[in-house]
């Protein structure tokens, strides 16, 4: 059964839906379906072991975030597919966040206060600098050039973790890319819920900021809505650190998916030596900053 027929043979439509593909997702196949009580994103994609993804976890994740109010309302879901009702807005892009830097760190703070009261089943942990020690386990069995840089940059992330300031164990989304935050022009809406779990609150605050590109004033603005008070020299440095080790982790994930996954026009060598780069320059950076001398 193709993917199409597929879809159209669920039992929740009213009539026959309409379907046409979306793109632009980096590992799931998605698309808009269309019946006569509105419109519906479908999302398919099987378990991601690889990437610590596991479709059932993500399901019950995507209706606690809607009945938390930052998500669509999921009308169906089964092995390898969820429906969720289509968010009509605008979907960010780098440019959005930084224009909207407030109005994200009040919903993401609203996010980690709330989310947490809403979900059930055994609590995922995510903690990046375990992701980025797994990945390297993973990797170790790769061609990919790269691989011969990884006991140095497993030296740096081990750096990196031992930077962290201790914040409160919060319930977290872990990959605010611009594109997973819609403005329906009242409100802002968050999607994809594959790595969402507790952790701490400073991946989230870094993985936005490396994400969208914030300049360093950007970020102590983040930081500063966020926390409600100008930063610490430790939470500034805390999250310098931390942006480094989500362009780290995004490197590596482009390599572990180059491994196993084969996205429709996705080049996740390209992704990969993209995020190093930025990775390269962003430590560089940080170094300056924090290690003289």
């Amino acid at each position: 059964m193709i993917v199409e027929d597929r879809i159209a043979a669920l039992p929740i439509w009213r009539g026959t839906p309409t379907i046409a593909p979306l793109h632009g997702g980096l590992s799931n196949e998605s698309y808009l379906a269309t019946d006569a009580t509105g419109k519906y994103v479908v999302r398919i994609g099987t378990d991601f072991p690889f990437h610590h993804v596991y479709r059932e976890r993500e399901a019950m994740t995507a209706r606690a975030a809607h009945a938390a109010g930052f998500a669509g309302e999921v009308v169906h879901s089964e092995p390898g597919l969820m429906v969720v009702r289509y968010i009509e807005g605008k979907v960010f892009d780098a440019a959005d966040m930084r224009a909207n830097i407030e109005r994200i760190a009040h919903t993401v703070r609203r996010f980690h206060d709330t989310m947490g009261a809403h979900i059930s089943g055994a609590g995922f942990i995510f903690w990046p600098f375990h992701v980025i020690r797994d990945y390297a386990r993973t990797l170790r069995h790769s061609r990919n050039p790269a691989v011969a840089r990884l006991p140095a940059l497993l030296l740096v992330n081990k750096t990196l973790e031992a930077t962290q300031t201790p914040l409160p164990i919060v319930f977290g989304h872990h990959d605010f890319l611009p594109a997973n935050i819609i403005d329906d022009g009242a409100r802002l809406w968050i999607i994809d819920y594959e790595y969402a779990g507790f952790g701490t609150a400073m991946f989230d605050l870094a993985n936005l900021s490396s994400n969208a590109g914030f300049s360093a004033s950007e970020s102590e603005r983040l930081l500063a809505a966020y926390f409600g008070a100008a930063p610490s020299d430790a939470t500034r440095k805390s999250h310098a650190a931390m942006q480094c080790a989500s362009l780290l982790r995004e490197a590596l994930w482009g390599m572990v998916s180059e491994m196993f996954l084969a996205a429709p026009g996705v080049d996740y060598d390209a992704y990969a030596r993209d995020n190093l780069a930025r990775f390269d320059a962003a430590h560089g950076a940080y170094a300056a900053t924090y290690h003289r001398g």
